[in-house]
């Protein structure tokens, strides 16, 4: 990850070039057209291009973003997948959410789990995960 680098040793993948075009309808639809291009600028024919759906949709907590990748040979078809992409997007956070929440269920609180002791350990007592 460039995080981990020394700043002179980062470098830009010239094999794995892009230019992004946004496409929206002003409402509720945006999809990212991700073009692969060579070091010169031009498009390269060899790659695949990408596309990205991106939406918001309201919950409790406000807007939230969703995204999806689109599996789309051209634009036409990124525009007619676009909504299943989404609802697959959200069907997967929302089966998240539910797994995390399961999770949370599941966590047994011991008492004694107070504030830290010496050392920064809670003072007997814990949380025991099942």
């Amino acid at each position: 990850m460039a995080d981990q680098l020394p700043l002179d040793q980062i470098q830009v993948d010239q094999d794995n070039l892009y230019r992004e075009q946004a496409i929206t309808d002003l409402r509720v639809a945006s999809i990212r057209q991700l073009i692969p291009i060579k070091p010169d600028g031009t498009d390269d024919p060899s790659r695949e291009t990408m596309y990205v759906a991106s939406t918001q949709i309201m919950s409790q907590m406000g807007a939230l973003p969703v995204s999806a990748p689109i599996e789309a040979s051209n634009l036409q078809e990124a525009l007619d997948q676009f909504p299943q992409a989404i609802k697959e997007a959200v069907d997967r956070m929302i089966e998240e959410a539910q797994e995390h929440r399961r999770q949370e269920a599941t966590r047994i609180v011991v008492p004694g789990q107070g504030m830290p002791g010496p050392g920064g350990r809670p003072p007997g007592g814990g949380i025991i995960s099942g």
